[in-house]
């Protein structure tokens, strides 16, 4: 296994003993790097309006298209250990 997806895995297991709980634009941003760092571009349709949380999500993720995975994985562990210091 690599550094960086060994680093994103001690980061996701970071992520569920924050101290705080972040705002919800933080918890959108962690998702979606989250999901791009894991799966890559956004697939599949875009959640109905009246799926508001799905489609933020899926909104948030789709504003990552054509980032690296490996790039996410660093954005998202950068993200968790300014969250575990504030």
């Amino acid at each position: 296994m690599s550094d960086l997806k060994a680093r994103f895995e001690a980061a996701m297991a970071d992520s569920k003993t924050l101290t705080e709980r972040p705002d919800n634009a933080t918890l959108l941003k962690l998702y979606s790097l989250y999901k791009q760092g894991a799966s890559g571009d956004v697939e599949g349709k875009r959640p109905g309006f009246t799926d508001m949380v799905g489609r933020a999500k899926y909104d948030a993720w789709a504003e990552l298209k054509g980032t690296a995975a490996e790039a996410a994985m660093q954005q998202y562990i950068d993200l968790i250990a300014k969250l575990k210091s504030a």
